[in-house]
């Protein structure tokens, strides 16, 4: 299968639009309360920075230790 042909499929599956993201955000209102809502989604994103942060630091570390091996 080509590639062009995995990224139409993926087009045919779907990708979720603003319905299906009120929806989610509806159902999380529901379940967590919406108290406990900001508390959540700040660390979610405190997550997603370290883990960029921590890709940032691997990919540093491989480039550091090509050179050295180039030495």
């Amino acid at each position: 299968m080509s590639v062009c042909g995995v990224a139409s499929g993926l087009y045919a599956i779907g990708f979720p639009g603003m319905p299906e993201m009120l929806i989610v955000l509806f159902l999380a209102l529901l379940l967590f309360g919406g108290a406990k809502l900001p508390g959540l989604m700040r660390n979610l994103g405190k997550s997603a920075n370290e883990f960029k942060r921590g890709m940032s630091e691997s990919a540093d570390d491989d480039e550091l230790s090509d050179k050295k091996s180039d030495e």
